[in-house]
């Protein structure tokens, strides 16, 4: 890269590209195979992953909008419609009046364990098993180093 110039250079540029074509395709092609399937949106299959991963299926909603790296108001219209649908409660949170916990519901239990079988095949078929075991420990590895700075930042 040619810092001063602001921009890449070409081996550089091809890796964000790519990178950002495989994302944005495989997220796209994930996204609609899991609403066909099971008729949860990605928004959906994402906030009950970390509900159902949390303590007690619990978190505060701004936890939530952070741990997702959403607007506040983002999240507050994806859990309106997810409680609409049964999936989740809001609940408030003794400590903090202005505070409230989102809560996993059984009905939101039942949908990601049906749905998480054909999510996961779906991810195997169209990412996993293109990489070899060592693909997958390096780009692991690439990919932790990322999201660790990226933790460390509030950009």
């Amino acid at each position: 890269m040619n810092r001063a110039s602001g921009r890449f250079g070409p081996a550089e540029g091809d890796a964000w590209r790519c990178l950002a074509r495989m994302q944005e395709r495989l997220h796209g092609r994930v996204a609609r195979r899991l609403q066909a399937d099971s008729g949860l949106s990605a928004a959906d299959y994402v906030v009950l992953v970390h509900l159902t991963e949390a303590v007690g299926g619990r978190m505060r909603s701004a936890d939530l909008a952070r741990a997702v790296e959403w607007e506040k108001s983002r999240m507050s219209h994806q859990i309106s419609r997810m409680v609409k649908r049964g999936m989740v409660l809001r609940a408030e949170c003794p400590e903090d009046g202005r505070g409230a916990f989102v809560v996993v519901t059984p009905v939101g239990r039942e949908m990601i364990q049906s749905a998480a079988p054909g999510h996961v095949a779906t991810v195997r078929r169209l990412f996993v098993d293109l990489l070899t075991p060592e693909e997958l420990g390096t780009l692991a590895g690439v990919a932790g180093r990322v999201v660790d700075q990226l933790d460390r930042r509030s950009e």
